[in-house]
């Protein structure tokens, strides 16, 4: 469904003067690059292969947590729940080559959604500071905004490494504000997941959600949320 920005409910009637978006599963599918990557990290460890399918609900926090869930996950499936310390030593490891293997394929599986482009020209047309905020590291998430042809809409990039926290704290929002010199109450966040919206919520800062991502295998409408998108497109004057 449409939303109207000028329409979103804000306090003392405010209007929307920024907008943080997330990257990957509102912007861009990556879960190709995700599988890719992770795959070609299980077999340097020697470790069985995760389906993407498997994948998708571990996205969205971060690439430790998305690394310390793919060795839970593979490492139960050879028979026994791993102890903490089994995790950790193939951790570092693991860290080092997924690193490595997502830069060697950064883009090359993923798409991006239909819509995106529009989108985000519609909201740089009407005069929006904009931000991109992902849990993605900035060293992956710059070249794939650049590998795609959308890093020239965005003032600033950060990244889940660019600040002490990642969402879903609030602290991300908070400081991208500041970067990008708006009121958390007048900044609109985009995002897929309850991550974005309880970042959103707690920074105190309108949220819309697209209606596909990645949000932990769970309904996005079940998140709470200003309003709702099946395309970036859908987000009007």
């Amino acid at each position: 469904m449409t939303v109207s920005l000028a329409k979103l409910p804000l306090p003392n009637g405010g209007a929307i003067e920024a907008v943080i978006v997330d990257l990957d599963g509102t912007m861009v599918d990556t879960m190709g690059d995700f599988a890719e990557a992770l795959n070609r990290m299980l077999a340097d460890l020697q470790l069985p292969a995760i389906d993407a399918q498997a994948i998708e609900p571990m996205v969205g926090k971060g690439s430790e947590n998305l690394l310390r869930s793919v060795l839970q996950h593979v490492l139960s499936r050879q028979g026994h729940v791993p102890a903490a310390t089994e995790i950790d030593n193939y951790y570092a490891r693991a860290w080092e080559q997924y690193q490595h293997h997502y830069l060697a394929i950064n883009g090359r599986f993923s798409r991006v959604y239909d819509g995106v482009e529009q989108g985000l020209r519609q909201m740089r047309n009407l005069g929006l500071k904009m931000a991109c905020l992902t849990n993605k590291p900035l060293s992956f998430a710059e070249p794939l905004l650049k590998a795609k042809g959308l890093r020239d809409y965005f003032d600033c990039v950060f990244g889940g490494d660019s600040f002490e926290r990642k969402k879903p704290d609030p602290l991300p929002l908070l400081k991208t504000c500041q970067a990008l010199g708006s009121q958390p109450a007048t900044t609109l966040m985009v995002g897929d997941s309850s991550n974005d919206a309880e970042a959103a919520h707690n920074a105190g800062c309108p949220v819309v959600l697209v209606s596909y991502g990645y949000n932990h295998g769970q309904p996005i409408r079940n998140v709470q949320a200003a309003g709702y998108v099946d395309s970036l497109a859908e987000l009007t004057r």
